[in-house]
């Protein structure tokens, strides 16, 4: 499910400062992830703990916050997941939607939608 990497832009819901990640478009995630460390420098608080069921079984209480994300020309403000150091970041479907694009992995690349239900 993970296609491809693009450059993203992760920032806190303030504007003051933005940190550039490369993060794989991941639709099988609906959360954007990226280093918790990135994000508490950027001021991104954790809102909440929630449980995730990893790929090879491993489940982890995890914190989660809100920032803003820009990528392709848009800016949204959406859930991230507080990763660990050294894990690849994640560009979600709940990013994707809220920008209204989509995701052509044949060209690897992002595609603008009128409205999308992923």
């Amino acid at each position: 499910m993970g296609t491809f990497s693009v450059e993203i832009e992760i920032g806190g819901q303030e504007r003051e400062s933005w940190a550039t990640v490369a993060a794989l478009v991941y639709t099988g995630a609906s959360i954007t992830s990226a280093p918790g460390s990135v994000l508490r420098e950027l001021g991104v608080e954790p809102a909440a703990k929630q449980l995730f069921q990893f790929a090879q079984g491993e489940t982890r209480l995890m914190d989660i916050g809100y920032a803003r994300v820009r990528f392709e020309g848009r800016e949204v403000i959406t859930q991230v997941l507080f990763n660990d150091e050294g894990t690849q970041p994640l560009l979600g479907a709940m990013a994707l939607e809220g920008a209204y694009l989509g995701v052509d992995p044949v060209g690897k690349r992002l595609v603008p939608v009128p409205g999308l239900m992923m």
